[in-house]
């Protein structure tokens, strides 16, 4: 098994599964379309590197930090929305 590769494929999933996690409610369709294509072009590119074992691999220990990070940060801290943001000027 190769490490390097397996570190590599493992956080890029990681950061897709976290980023479609912490999306914003108005934005999560166009995430999820983003993640799975993204998610496709790392498993082909896992297939013509014959990585296929560490992408395996890597996936399902991105899966487990996903649920971990969810599960320690995500649950107590809701995605805000875009709308709650309110910018304060010199009148304020």
């Amino acid at each position: 098994m190769d490490v390097g590769s397996f570190i590599l494929l493992m956080l890029s999933f990681t950061v897709l599964f976290i980023m479609v996690q912490r999306a914003e409610i108005k934005r999560k369709r166009l995430v999820r379309y983003i993640a799975i294509l993204l998610v496709l072009f790392i498993a082909w590119y896992a297939n013509t590197a014959n990585l296929q074992r560490e992408a395996l691999f890597g996936f399902f220990v991105a899966v487990v930090v996903s649920f971990l990070f969810w599960l320690l940060v995500g649950r107590y801290n809701p995605v805000g929305s875009s709308d709650d943001i309110r910018v304060l000027g010199m009148d304020d």
